[in-house]
């Protein structure tokens, strides 16, 4: 079982006065580590258009290592441009998730398109870095991971990670909608695919999480951290109506594994929950877990699904359910 220790709120984007592109939301922080600095990416909005259409983007900001509530630098444009006309990133680029591969930078990255019977679909692109990390292109106009007949629609929510000599993608893809007397609700569940190089995927075609809530729980956002021997998801769940409200909205699971392949839910040894009050009162959710200075933290966004940003955690101790 997990215990955090909350350190507070790390960024707010609703302070950017300076940065229209980036004065919505600060969502699914995704860390890389350089010299004495580490560099937080996240989505984030400028304000709706006239017809209250919101389109996503991927900033950045970076903290001194030995302080990682000091921000020393914010990105000053967005890393990625939105895609072409017609393209399935056209409208948004949210969420991403960042690896180093050699000298390069990847960034897996949920690509958003505007429908008409429902309100959007997503697909799952690369683009990488040549520059540290400072801009990046796609790998092509299409995405490497995108609708099957066993995934007919809404694949997102990347999380990637490399064990050994083998990539791994947990994902979110969807299984139904569900029509609510308003704008219509997708149903999705964590997924996962491998590949020997991030680029050519196989996927497992298969649930990994057993459900909690019901059988139209949503999950997204299976983040992995190895410890103590053994594989640790940390993953975001939430009902799939009225999710904009306290008692339904996001909160953060967990599920452990041996081997990767099969998970064993256990919500109550995730070790963090709401606040009292606050940024975080309301939701917690799309936590990303890092080891630093011999420590291990959680990035994670709070309330309005991440509107007015993210913070951090410490983890505070662990203990194998059993142990006495």
């Amino acid at each position: 079982m997990f215990k955090w220790k909350k350190l507070g709120k790390l960024f707010d984007p609703t302070t950017m006065t300076d940065l229209p592109w980036m004065s919505h939301f600060a969502q699914t922080p995704s860390l890389l580590t350089f010299g004495d600095f580490l560099r937080i990416y996240f989505c984030t909005r400028p304000p709706a258009d006239a017809n209250g259409q919101f389109v996503s983007r991927i900033g950045f900001i970076d903290v001194d290592r030995d302080d990682l509530f000091r921000i020393r630098r914010i990105s000053r444009e967005p890393v990625l441009p939105l895609g072409e006309l017609g393209t399935f990133d056209e409208f948004g680029t949210n969420p991403v998730s960042v690896i180093r591969d050699g000298g390069e930078i990847r960034a897996y990255y949920a690509g958003v398109t505007r429908c008409e019977s429902v309100p959007f679909n997503a697909a799952i692109g690369l683009a990488v870095s040549t520059d540290g990390g400072e801009s990046f292109q796609r790998l092509g106009p299409g995405p490497v991971i995108s609708y099957t007949p066993a995934e007919p629609f809404v694949i997102g929510s990347p999380k990637i990670r490399k064990f050994g000599d083998l990539w791994y993608l947990h994902y979110a893809a969807g299984r139904n909608w569900l029509q609510t007397g308003g704008r219509p609700e997708p149903v999705y569940k964590l997924r996962c695919a491998t590949s020997p190089d991030g680029i050519r995927w196989s996927k497992w075609n298969r649930n990994l999480i057993c459900d909690r809530l019901d059988e139209d729980e949503c999950q997204a956002g299976g983040d992995i951290l190895f410890y103590a021997g053994r594989y640790h998801m940390f993953f975001s769940y939430r009902h799939p109506v009225g999710f904009k409200t306290k008692g339904r909205g996001y909160r953060i699971g967990y599920s452990v594994s041996d081997n990767l392949i099969d998970w064993t839910r256990h919500d109550d040894a995730a070790g963090i929950d709401l606040s009292e009050e606050g940024w975080d009162s309301e939701m917690v959710s799309y936590a990303h877990v890092f080891q630093h200075q011999g420590r291990v933290f959680m990035l994670y966004q709070g309330n309005a699904i991440g509107r007015c940003g993210f913070g951090l955690a410490v983890m505070e101790s662990y203990t194998e359910r059993g142990a006495s």
